[in-house]
């Protein structure tokens, strides 16, 4: 209880200190920029202290910094959630490349490839392991299964970012490798709208908007190739066609192809993903592509949906349409830095910018004083029910949002006075 009432106390003083430097004529006052970059590079420290690179045999407790340190037996685990190869670290991976940019800070730069090395230069001891659930919950499980966007998706546009820098072989093979599995194998209806295969089977999840768009358009602007950026947008435009609800304007979590129908939850999350691979791909695609106009005119009506629903204090609602739902903060990261991205490239017009600087004034009464981040909801699968999303749990720095909040601090640094 007295963790629970400093964290209260804490976002109340940051809530009043925010809102005391607030607006003036739609411009930050220079404190603001100051106490954004001072979250944003205090999130960012506490994840390279955390990132340790390191193993840690269960057997035994002794720790490893490489697999070929370890005897063939040892029942390894890594020992920070940041060195994995999951999609919630391709999404840190990105964010922490732009904050190196943002911040003139080359540590973070390093980190991102430092923890792509360390999958490639270490997953072949894992590669033969088996486990009863499978391999995919084993270190580095996604990198080695690729079955599902989940897999490939966020991670490998990460891994396409490195290699603009660093045009090691091994990268190259698996950008082709990615790019093979989400055009040619990943599961698809029959109007090539990309689904998973596990149950419900055929599934439309508004997730995999971003688990397919931050590959495809990085390999469409990286290689040059149309046909990246046509099945993106294709996405696109089905993913809409499916899931968003022209009414409530906001997409569904997902659409079963069993039963032809859309699920019951507007996930705040799902909607956050879906928004940021739309932004993705309007910075990546031509400017003469000839879908480029209808795409910033479904993000407009996106936008315009979201933001009938942000709370008095800035955030957004783990289920968009239900108040009684809690604030949640991944969501809440994801709408801001889309609005904000919108407005700093011209895809929808400055009045807007005013959604999104509410937005960051809620998400930094989430950021605690050791870089901490609150709020963030567990991964979440589809469900029939409401009360599987307003139960989910928000462990403490979930790494599910954490990408997402950098991303939005920096694009409200960008944001013209």
């Amino acid at each position: 209880m007295k963790n629970k009432n400093h964290s209260s106390k804490y976002q109340s003083l940051l809530i009043l200190l925010v809102i005391g430097f607030t607006f003036v004529g739609g411009s930050l006052f220079a404190q603001d920029i100051s106490l954004t970059r001072e979250k944003l590079n205090v999130i960012a420290k506490g994840i390279l202290k955390d990132a340790t690179f390191q193993f840690t045999d269960q057997k035994t407790g002794i720790k490893y910094t490489s697999t070929s340190q370890a005897p063939p037996d040892a029942d390894l685990k890594i020992d920070s959630p940041y060195n994995d190869w999951r999609y919630w670290n391709g999404v840190l991976n990105i964010a922490m490349m732009n904050l190196a940019n943002a911040m003139s800070d080359s540590s973070y730069k390093e980190f991102v490839h430092k923890n792509i090395a360390f999958t490639f230069d270490n997953y072949l001891f894992f590669k033969t392991r088996n486990q009863p659930e499978g391999k995919w919950n084993l270190p580095f499980g996604q990198f080695i299964t690729m079955e599902e966007l989940d897999d490939c998706g966020a991670m490998g546009g990460s891994v396409i970012e490195v290699f603009k820098n660093d045009k090691q072989e091994r990268y190259e093979d698996y950008i082709n490798k990615a790019a093979d599995h989400i055009l040619n194998k990943q599961v698809r209806l029959k109007d090539g709208t990309l689904v998973r295969s596990f149950p419900p089977k055929f599934t439309l999840w508004a997730d995999d908007l971003y688990m397919s768009i931050s590959f495809l358009s990085r390999m469409g602007e990286l290689t040059g190739k149309k046909k990246y950026f046509d099945d993106a947008v294709k996405q696109v435009i089905n993913f809409h066609k499916y899931l968003f609800n022209k009414n409530t304007g906001v997409m569904y979590h997902c659409w079963y192809s069993d039963v032809k129908k859309p699920g019951v939850a507007y996930w705040g999350r799902a909607n956050g993903w879906a928004m940021l691979a739309q932004v993705d791909l309007l910075d990546k695609i031509p400017k003469n592509h000839p879908n480029r106009k209808l795409l910033i005119e479904l993000l407009h009506q996106q936008i315009i949906g979201i933001s009938r629903y942000q709370s008095s204090v800035g955030l957004w609602h783990q289920l968009i349409d239900k108040v009684d739902s809690y604030l949640e903060t991944s969501c809440s990261a994801m709408f801001t830095y889309a609005i904000a991205r919108a407005v700093n490239k011209g895809y929808i017009e400055p009045r807007y910018a005013s959604i999104a600087k509410h937005g960051w004034i809620g998400i930094m009464t989430k950021i605690l004083p050791d870089g901490k981040v609150e709020g963030v909801c567990a991964g979440t699968g589809t469900s029939d029910d409401l009360v599987h999303y307003y139960k989910r749990p928000t462990p403490l720095n979930d790494i599910h949002g954490i990408g997402a909040v950098i991303l939005a601090g920096i694009e409200l640094l960008k944001i013209p006075k």
